[in-house]
Protein backbone atom coordinates (compact mmCIF):
# COMPACT_ATOMS: atom_id res chain seq x y z
CA UNK A 1 0.00 0.00 0.00
CA UNK A 2 1.29 3.56 -1.09
CA UNK A 3 0.04 4.87 2.35
CA UNK A 4 -2.51 4.63 5.32
CA UNK A 5 -3.23 8.35 5.57
CA UNK A 6 -2.43 11.22 3.56
CA UNK A 7 0.53 12.40 5.33
CA UNK A 8 1.97 8.84 4.46
CA UNK A 9 0.76 8.80 0.94
CA UNK A 10 2.05 12.15 0.29
CA UNK A 11 5.67 10.81 1.96
CA UNK A 12 5.37 7.93 -0.38
CA UNK A 13 4.85 9.64 -3.44
CA UNK A 14 7.13 12.32 -2.87
CA UNK A 15 10.01 9.68 -2.54
CA UNK A 16 8.40 7.16 -5.23
CA UNK A 17 7.93 10.56 -7.64
CA UNK A 18 11.29 11.29 -7.43
CA UNK A 19 12.39 7.62 -8.64
CA UNK A 20 10.14 7.71 -11.55
CA UNK A 21 11.41 11.59 -12.45
CA UNK A 22 15.23 10.25 -12.48
CA UNK A 23 14.72 7.02 -14.47
CA UNK A 24 12.68 8.95 -16.91
CA UNK A 25 9.41 7.38 -16.52
CA UNK A 26 6.71 10.54 -16.25
CA UNK A 27 8.73 12.39 -19.33
CA UNK A 28 8.33 8.52 -21.13
CA UNK A 29 4.35 8.96 -20.10
CA UNK A 30 4.00 12.37 -21.08
CA UNK A 31 5.66 11.57 -24.91
CA UNK A 32 2.55 9.15 -25.34
CA UNK A 33 0.06 11.87 -25.01
CA UNK A 34 -1.44 13.45 -28.15
CA UNK A 35 -3.35 16.93 -28.28
CA UNK A 36 -2.95 20.29 -26.63
CA UNK A 37 -5.31 20.67 -24.03
CA UNK A 38 -5.13 17.63 -21.63
CA UNK A 39 -7.82 16.84 -18.31
CA UNK A 40 -5.46 15.40 -16.02
CA UNK A 41 -7.60 13.17 -13.15
CA UNK A 42 -5.32 12.31 -9.62
CA UNK A 43 -2.54 14.91 -9.97
CA UNK A 44 -0.97 13.69 -6.88
CA UNK A 45 2.08 15.90 -5.91
CA UNK A 46 2.71 16.79 -9.41
CA UNK A 47 5.21 14.85 -10.82
CA UNK A 48 3.11 14.11 -13.53
CA UNK A 49 1.19 17.42 -14.04
CA UNK A 50 5.32 18.81 -14.18
CA UNK A 51 6.17 16.55 -17.23
CA UNK A 52 3.03 17.43 -18.92
CA UNK A 53 3.58 21.13 -18.28
CA UNK A 54 7.59 20.76 -19.24
CA UNK A 55 6.02 19.48 -22.68
CA UNK A 56 4.36 23.11 -23.83
CA UNK A 57 0.74 21.47 -22.89
CA UNK A 58 -2.26 23.22 -21.58
CA UNK A 59 -3.55 21.40 -18.13
CA UNK A 60 -6.73 21.44 -16.24
CA UNK A 61 -5.63 19.04 -13.18
CA UNK A 62 -8.22 17.63 -10.61
CA UNK A 63 -7.63 15.82 -7.41
CA UNK A 64 -9.52 15.67 -3.88
CA UNK A 65 -7.37 16.01 -1.76
CA UNK A 66 -6.41 20.12 -0.88
CA UNK A 67 -2.83 18.48 0.15
CA UNK A 68 -2.31 17.42 -3.33
CA UNK A 69 -3.38 20.41 -5.07
CA UNK A 70 -0.87 22.16 -2.92
CA UNK A 71 2.20 20.19 -3.42
CA UNK A 72 1.38 19.96 -7.46
CA UNK A 73 0.71 24.11 -7.36
CA UNK A 74 4.21 24.59 -5.56
CA UNK A 75 5.49 21.96 -8.55
CA UNK A 76 4.64 23.75 -11.29
CA UNK A 77 4.57 27.15 -10.53
CA UNK A 78 4.85 28.98 -14.17
CA UNK A 79 3.41 26.10 -16.13
CA UNK A 80 0.22 26.70 -17.97
CA UNK A 81 -1.65 24.58 -15.71
CA UNK A 82 -5.40 25.21 -13.88
CA UNK A 83 -5.96 23.14 -10.68
CA UNK A 84 -9.38 21.91 -9.48
CA UNK A 85 -10.35 20.62 -6.26
CA UNK A 86 -13.08 18.01 -7.25
CA UNK A 87 -14.29 14.46 -6.52
CA UNK A 88 -14.83 12.54 -9.73
CA UNK A 89 -17.42 10.32 -8.18
CA UNK A 90 -19.69 13.85 -7.35
CA UNK A 91 -18.73 16.27 -9.57
CA UNK A 92 -21.03 19.46 -9.18
CA UNK A 93 -22.62 21.72 -12.01
CA UNK A 94 -20.17 24.22 -11.68
CA UNK A 95 -17.25 22.10 -11.60
CA UNK A 96 -18.58 19.97 -14.92
CA UNK A 97 -19.15 23.05 -16.76
CA UNK A 98 -15.25 24.49 -15.78
CA UNK A 99 -13.97 20.88 -17.54
CA UNK A 100 -15.89 21.79 -20.39
CA UNK A 101 -15.08 25.18 -20.86
CA UNK A 102 -12.08 23.72 -20.78
CA UNK A 103 -12.11 21.51 -23.64
CA UNK A 104 -9.92 19.21 -23.50
CA UNK A 105 -8.49 17.01 -26.34
CA UNK A 106 -7.01 14.28 -23.90
CA UNK A 107 -7.97 12.64 -20.71
CA UNK A 108 -5.69 11.06 -18.27
CA UNK A 109 -5.05 8.74 -15.51
CA UNK A 110 -1.94 8.01 -14.30
CA UNK A 111 -0.46 5.87 -11.58
CA UNK A 112 -3.86 6.03 -9.70
CA UNK A 113 -3.53 5.63 -6.16
CA UNK A 114 -5.12 7.17 -2.59
CA UNK A 115 -4.61 6.60 0.86
CA UNK A 116 -5.99 3.19 2.45
CA UNK A 117 -8.49 5.93 4.35
CA UNK A 118 -9.80 6.03 0.47
CA UNK A 119 -9.68 2.73 -0.92
CA UNK A 120 -10.28 0.93 1.96
CA UNK A 121 -6.82 -1.25 1.21
CA UNK A 122 -6.11 -3.42 4.48
CA UNK A 123 -2.39 -5.65 5.11
CA UNK A 124 -3.30 -9.33 4.02
CA UNK A 125 -6.34 -8.50 1.69
CA UNK A 126 -4.04 -9.25 -1.38
CA UNK A 127 -4.67 -5.60 -2.99
CA UNK A 128 -8.03 -6.45 -4.08
CA UNK A 129 -9.70 -3.15 -2.83
CA UNK A 130 -7.40 -1.25 -4.96
CA UNK A 131 -8.36 -3.75 -7.90
CA UNK A 132 -11.78 -2.44 -6.77
CA UNK A 133 -11.10 1.28 -6.21
CA UNK A 134 -8.83 0.98 -9.28
CA UNK A 135 -11.65 -0.70 -11.60
CA UNK A 136 -14.59 2.10 -10.49
CA UNK A 137 -12.32 5.35 -10.53
CA UNK A 138 -11.22 4.27 -14.65
CA UNK A 139 -15.05 3.73 -15.38
CA UNK A 140 -15.86 6.83 -14.13
CA UNK A 141 -12.91 8.65 -16.03
CA UNK A 142 -13.65 6.82 -19.55
CA UNK A 143 -17.77 8.10 -18.83
CA UNK A 144 -16.47 11.59 -18.15
CA UNK A 145 -14.24 11.03 -21.13
CA UNK A 146 -17.15 10.19 -23.57
CA UNK A 147 -19.58 12.90 -22.14
CA UNK A 148 -17.34 15.71 -23.52
CA UNK A 149 -16.91 16.09 -27.35
CA UNK A 150 -14.21 17.88 -27.33
CA UNK A 151 -11.91 14.83 -25.88
CA UNK A 152 -10.49 12.60 -28.72
CA UNK A 153 -8.16 10.30 -26.65
CA UNK A 154 -7.88 8.93 -22.99
CA UNK A 155 -4.62 7.56 -21.65
CA UNK A 156 -4.09 5.37 -19.11
CA UNK A 157 -1.42 4.07 -16.96
CA UNK A 158 -0.64 2.28 -13.79
CA UNK A 159 1.55 -0.28 -12.11
CA UNK A 160 1.55 -3.73 -12.74
CA UNK A 161 3.79 -6.93 -12.79
CA UNK A 162 3.80 -9.16 -15.67
CA UNK A 163 6.62 -11.96 -16.92
CA UNK A 164 8.92 -9.40 -19.14
CA UNK A 165 9.08 -12.43 -21.97
CA UNK A 166 5.43 -12.43 -21.94
CA UNK A 167 5.04 -8.80 -22.22
CA UNK A 168 3.78 -9.46 -26.05
CA UNK A 169 1.05 -11.84 -24.63
CA UNK A 170 0.33 -9.22 -21.97
CA UNK A 171 -0.09 -5.80 -24.54
CA UNK A 172 -3.22 -8.19 -26.06
CA UNK A 173 -4.77 -8.73 -22.30
CA UNK A 174 -4.28 -5.23 -21.51
CA UNK A 175 -6.55 -4.30 -24.19
CA UNK A 176 -9.11 -7.12 -23.96
CA UNK A 177 -8.92 -5.68 -20.13
CA UNK A 178 -9.90 -2.46 -20.60
CA UNK A 179 -12.20 -2.74 -23.73
CA UNK A 180 -13.94 -5.40 -21.35
CA UNK A 181 -14.17 -3.11 -18.25
CA UNK A 182 -13.58 0.48 -18.46
CA UNK A 183 -14.26 1.05 -22.23
CA UNK A 184 -17.53 -1.13 -22.41
CA UNK A 185 -20.20 0.34 -24.46
CA UNK A 186 -18.04 3.79 -24.97
CA UNK A 187 -17.52 5.44 -28.08
CA UNK A 188 -13.49 4.93 -27.82
CA UNK A 189 -11.12 1.77 -28.96
CA UNK A 190 -8.29 0.19 -27.76
CA UNK A 191 -5.77 -1.20 -30.14
CA UNK A 192 -2.89 -3.12 -29.73
CA UNK A 193 -0.02 -1.05 -30.99
CA UNK A 194 -1.15 1.22 -28.29
CA UNK A 195 -0.61 -0.76 -25.63
CA UNK A 196 2.33 -0.38 -23.78
CA UNK A 197 4.84 -1.38 -21.06
CA UNK A 198 8.02 -0.36 -19.61
CA UNK A 199 10.19 -1.75 -17.08
CA UNK A 200 10.75 -0.28 -13.93
CA UNK A 201 13.74 -0.51 -11.74
CA UNK A 202 14.34 -4.36 -10.81
CA UNK A 203 16.29 -3.78 -7.18
CA UNK A 204 16.90 -6.76 -4.86
CA UNK A 205 14.26 -5.79 -2.73
CA UNK A 206 11.58 -5.31 -5.35
CA UNK A 207 12.52 -9.07 -6.61
CA UNK A 208 12.22 -10.38 -2.81
CA UNK A 209 8.98 -8.63 -2.82
CA UNK A 210 7.69 -9.67 -5.68
CA UNK A 211 8.71 -13.34 -4.44
CA UNK A 212 6.54 -12.72 -1.70
CA UNK A 213 3.69 -10.94 -3.45
CA UNK A 214 3.40 -13.14 -6.74
CA UNK A 215 5.19 -16.43 -5.83
CA UNK A 216 4.03 -18.12 -8.88
CA UNK A 217 4.97 -15.62 -11.76
CA UNK A 218 8.81 -16.36 -12.95
CA UNK A 219 10.84 -14.01 -14.32
CA UNK A 220 7.64 -11.18 -13.19
CA UNK A 221 9.20 -7.70 -13.02
CA UNK A 222 7.18 -4.47 -12.10
CA UNK A 223 6.34 -2.17 -15.07
CA UNK A 224 4.05 0.52 -16.34
CA UNK A 225 1.10 -0.27 -18.10
CA UNK A 226 0.20 2.03 -20.70
CA UNK A 227 -2.74 2.16 -22.82
CA UNK A 228 -4.16 5.02 -25.31
CA UNK A 229 -7.27 4.41 -26.38
CA UNK A 230 -8.72 7.03 -29.44
CA UNK A 231 -12.64 8.04 -29.70
CA UNK A 232 -14.08 5.63 -32.74
CA UNK A 233 -16.43 8.21 -34.13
Amino acid sequence: MSGATVADFLAYWEVEGERYVKRGDYEWMAGLVPGRRVLEIGCGVGFSTQALAARGLTVLALDTLAECLAATQARVAGGDVTLLAADLAALSDEQRRQIEAFAPDTVLCWLMGAPADSTGAKAGDAGQAVVAYREKLHRLIAELAASLPTVRALHLVDRTVIPWQAKDIGRDTLVGYHLGKTLRELPFKAERRHALYRKLEDTAADRLQLRKTHPALKGAVPTLASLLAERNN
